[in-house]
């Protein structure tokens, strides 16, 4: 069942006024430093079994009524995309997950969860997957909350909001896909996987200070027996060194290795291939 609170409170714009000591944070907010998106890939959409956990239909928020639909496929619509970071990151969503502002998530009120969707800014053509699995936002006209992450990506932190178009992706048992109801992919039966057999690394940050990426590159040195590098890149946001643990040829081995990291503390890992 569906924890009222978890959805009045999911998003950045849902819940002006809570002060509910569940946050420790009274307004949401990015989290401090230049968190480098160029390497983070979308999500990858993949078949997940239907669940009940976040779709109780209808459900009451602020006093109104939402209907979450019975099917995604054919979904798209255009409207105002606002995102959610600090003040949420690690607390629960909709679905039960925990909402991590450094993933390519979103929250949407209608759309079924879990769930992925292309969310294209049509101010500067930018596209992201994310995965859908909170509810939100609750507040005026917004169509969807975005991560901080997928956010950035799209290129509206500044702004707060940015007008979008939303367009369901739905995934098949056989792992065929649909995009608004169009086939979408390449439409095999295999289920997409991170890397494409290409390498794989666990990034655990990235730094315009070659000084503060070696120190976190020490650190990580005393927890993890695979191997480590200090990557530069030059992206348009600039140059950047990143940390990264790898290669891994399996995806179940960087996954691995990501968990054991995040068990030690460091939260921000995203997995990437050697080409980004």
């Amino acid at each position: 069942m569906i924890v009222i609170t978890a959805l009045v409170l999911s998003g950045c714009g849902t819940s002006p006024t809570d002060s509910s000591s569940r946050y420790s944070i009274a307004q949401d907010r990015a989290p401090k430093g230049n968190f480098d998106v160029s390497g983070l890939e979308d999500a990858k959409p993949r078949y997940e079994t239907p669940r009940k956990a976040g779709n109780k239909s209808p459900y009451t928020v602020w006093g109104k009524s939402y209907q979450v639909i019975d099917s995604n496929g054919g979904y798209v619509q255009r409207g105002v995309a606002s995102w959610y970071g600090e003040k949420f990151h690690g607390h629960k969503t909709s679905n039960g997950e925990t909402f991590n502002m450094y993933a390519m998530s979103a929250a949407h009120k209608s759309l079924r969860i879990p769930s992925y969707a292309r969310v294209t800014n049509l101010d500067n053509g930018r596209s992201v997957v994310v995965r859908v699995n909170d509810r939100g936002p609750f507040h005026g006209d917004r169509l969807i909350d975005l991560s901080y992450a997928a956010a950035k990506k799209l290129g509206y932190l500044g702004t707060g909001t940015a007008r979008v178009e939303v367009a369901a992706i739905t995934v098949r048992p056989d792992g065929s896909m649909t995009l608004a109801g169009q086939p979408f992919g390449d439409n095999t039966a295999s289920e997409p996987t991170v890397g494409g057999g290409e390498a794989l690394f666990v990034q655990v940050g990235s730094f315009s200070q070659r000084d503060s990426a070696q120190t976190l590159l020490d650190r990580v040195r005393q927890f993890v027996g695979s191997p480590l590098r200090l990557k530069e890149v030059v992206t348009t946001e600039g140059r950047f060194h990143r940390v990264q643990v790898g290669p891994f040829s399996d995806e179940s081995e960087a996954l691995a290795a990501q968990s054991q990291l995040e068990n030690r503390g460091f939260e921000q890992s995203i997995l990437l291939t050697d080409s980004h």
